[in-house]
C-alpha cells in the first residue's frame, strides 16, 4: 500500500512537496533534487514528517 508523504526542504525546512512512497520496497527516507520557492534555487528536498 502507498503512503502519502511530505518533502521538506533541508535549508529552510518548509514542506513543499508530497509524493507516495510504496514502504514495502522503499525502507529508507526518500530524497530529492528539488526547487524551493521559498530559498530560490534547487535544493535537497528529504521526507519528513
Amino acid at each position: 500500500m502507498r503512503d502519502i508523504v511530505h518533502l521538506a526542504c533541508q535549508e529552510c525546512k518548509r514542506k513543499n512537496y508530497s509524493t507516495t512512497k510504496n514502504k514495502k520496497t522503499t525502507t529508507g527516507k526518500l530524497e530529492f533534487n528539488k526547487f524551493c520557492r521559498f530559498c530560490g534555487g534547487y535544493k535537497i528536498h528529504r521526507e519528513s514528517k
